[in-house]
């Protein structure tokens, strides 16, 4: 350690004595065996001005010192990488309380601020290198990002990256070549990151395609890998990806490179067993030591969801400057919500039939109405601060030439295909479950989101499927050559609903394991009919299950509109609701309540007033995630009072 860093431990401790009995006195966080933690730290500087410093993710000398005590007075174990693969063979379990620290960018720091702390503490540690900051020329300007410029001594020089590779407590890793920076990722301009977005070539209008995608990983990571090995040595067995942004797509491609293991960014625990892709907690804010502490025993809390459910149809506009102005119109409006999530149309459904007629993303089998999901979601994300959920049909889109794949009706004793409502393709047919598994596979290369919203389109009613594909699926599952409808509207009745409610939850399984190999981290929600809560003979009628919805989704959203199911005491209908929906979810810890803002009988929108009551009562019920359909950021309606002042996060919402 150097004499810097020594006199500045013994300065924070003799100068803090509450500091010193906090060390002491706290209780300790426990990990269970071969559980451990992942710290990720950037830049360590003296003079970090803490929440205001230009650098968020730097951290200050004083506070890391402060906590590598914490974690030595409280008996944490820090680890390396062979310590995980040991105890993942069961050679040697973890220590108790292990934790892996890792220093990202390369920064000259680390020689000068980290590295003589690791010596003093004796912690092994990750070091990820970004190969184009790390071969500028002395003397240049370093590309940091897309727009930021640092003069190249700010980083690591070569020969500090070889005596720090010959330290027995450092591992490098890669942090890519040349990755860590946005490329263009929709016609409108947005920048999203390099490792994980299909570029969009602006002079030819068009999207890089898969294939390309894959070569320009695979140069990169390799030209780092071939960069680092010139250094030191040594190829790069670990990946560490920009920003956290990764998918299992960019996983298998660094695997075929020589990377073993992955390291993203999420707040989470790891276990020795879990396999190659480790959770990382990333300190920014230049956190005290009171908020570290606290970030170490919060891991996974979240906050509820607070939902505006957002019409894109509404943004979009035939005049683009119009459309412009819709969409700040909307940015603006949920910001100032003070919301944490927005459920996006992702399909385009001018007549609000419920049906897809095009898509507002590239994609194989429907129109384009216009290229427009991607940007408007990451605009919510970077200036509005929500999560964005993809709202997508599961059945109803209508692709040209599909009609005999739809589902069959049974109508007086006749089936037929469908031609009003909801236009569903056949869960059960597998030409149509190919043609929608395509289309969310598009959606995930194509845009950048958190979530998906699978649409209420997902039933069956008790009088359908009858189309042959159906009642072939019917005479697989039951284990019989033929069926006939009459059996199945008979003696096999209860097996069929069975199998019709399985059939579509495992549908939505499968376009969300789609999705999860471009966009690994969604999550997942259901719209589920209020009726089907309310009525148990409701399950038969739309094959829909509270119970298997509430284990397989990460969010049931219960469609709790009492003027759209006609009820005469709507306060009474959503009291009653809520109790049959505490059956099963008793803390509605994964139960979002969607209340209507519009009453489609009178097309008025329901008053602000009203809904300020039911969102109060929703929540006096111990309601925690709460949203309302549609949003009419046009009209404003609800108004920011009534959100703010009703579902805003924050604590004490400013009145407007």
């Amino acid at each position: 350690m150097d004499i810097l860093s020594i006199t500045r431990l013994e300065v924070l401790i003799v100068s803090r004595p509450l500091l010193l009995l906090f060390l002491i006195f706290s209780s300790q966080l426990s990990l269970a065996a071969n559980d451990f933690i992942s710290l990720c730290y950037h830049d360590i500087r003296d003079d970090v001005d803490g929440i205001v410093d230009k650098d968020q993710m730097a951290v200050s000398t004083d506070n890391l010192i402060a906590q590598f005590e914490w974690l030595k007075a409280h008996n944490y174990n820090a680890i390396s990488l062979d310590d995980v693969i040991a105890a993942r063979k069961g050679d040697k379990p973890l220590p108790e309380n292990a934790f892996l620290l890792t220093f990202d960018d390369g920064y000259k720091s680390f020689y000068t601020h980290v590295l003589p702390l690791l010596k003093e503490y004796k912690y092994p540690a990750v070091l990820a290198l970004v190969g184009k900051w790390s071969s500028t020329a002395k003397g240049q300007q370093v590309p940091y990002g897309n727009k930021n410029h640092k003069p190249r001594d700010f980083f690591l020089s070569l020969k500090e990256i070889k005596v720090i590779s010959q330290s027995k407590l450092v591992e490098i890793a890669s942090h890519s070549f040349d990755l860590h920076q946005g490329v263009l990722a929709n016609p409108q301009g947005n920048s999203q990151p390099a490792a994980v977005t299909l570029q969009f070539n602006e002079k030819g209008k068009y999207y890089e395609d898969e294939d390309a995608y894959r070569q320009r990983i695979l140069n990169d990571l390799q030209q780092n890998s071939d960069f680092i090995y010139a250094i030191t040595g040594i190829k790069p067995r670990t990946i560490v990806w920009p920003y956290g942004a990764f998918s299992r797509l960019s996983e298998e491609l660094a695997k075929s490179t020589g990377h073993q293991f992955s390291l993203i960014l999420n707040n989470t625990e790891n276990t020795a067993e879990q396999g190659d892709s480790i959770n990382r907690i990333l300190l920014q804010g230049n956190p005290s030591l009171t908020d570290f502490v606290y970030a170490l025993r919060h891991l996974e809390t979240e906050d509820p969801i607070r939902v505006a459910h957002v019409d894109l149809d509404y943004v979009y506009d035939e005049n683009p400057l119009q459309e412009s102005k819709n969409l700040s119109l909307l940015l603006d409006r949920i910001k100032a919500m003070k919301i944490n999530t927005v459920f996006l149309q992702a399909f385009s459904d001018p007549d609000g039939d419920g049906n897809a007629d095009a898509l507002y993303f590239p994609n194989r089998h429907l129109p384009v109405r216009r290229d427009l999901f991607n940007r408007v979601a990451w605009q919510l994300r970077t200036r509005s601060n929500v999560s964005v959920y993809a709202w997508m049909p599961v059945l109803s889109f209508l692709i040209p030439g599909t009609e005999a794949l739809r589902v069959q009706t049974l109508i007086n004793d006749t089936v037929v295909t469908n031609t009003a409502g909801y236009l569903r393709l056949s869960p059960f047919n597998h030409k149509s479950k190919k043609l929608i598994e395509e289309i969310y596979e598009d959606l995930a290369l194509h845009a950048n989101f958190a979530g998906l919203l699978f649409h209420d389109d997902a039933y069956l009613s008790d009088y359908e499927d009858f189309s042959p594909a159906a009642l072939r699926s019917a005479a697989s599952t039951l284990g019989t050559r033929n069926i006939s409808i009459e059996a199945l509207r008979g003696p096999l009745k209860h097996k069929w609903q069975v199998i019709k409610t399985h059939t579509l939850t495992q549908l939505t399984v499968d376009l969300t394991n789609t999705v999860k190999y471009y966009r690994p981290n969604i999550k997942t929600a259901r719209n589920i009919y209020a009726n089907v809560i309310l009525n148990p003979n409701s399950k038969e009628w739309f094959n829909q299950n509270y119970a298997e919805m509430l284990k397989t989704y990460d969010y049931t959203a219960i469609m709790a509109m009492p003027y759209m199911e006609q009820a005469k005491n709507p306060t009474q209908w959503l009291l009653k609701l809520t109790q049959r929906a505490a059956i099963h979810d008793p803390t509605f810890d994964k139960t979002l309540f969607e209340l209507q803002s519009v009453d489609w009988r009178t097309k008025k929108p329901v008053s602000n007033d009203t809904l300020a009551h039911q969102f109060h009562l929703l929540m006096k019920l111990g309601v925690k995630h709460l949203g309302y359909y549609p949003d009419n950021f046009l009209e404003e309606h609800p108004n920011l009072h009534t959100v703010r002042s009703n579902i805003s996060l924050k604590t004490s919402p400013v009145a407007l």
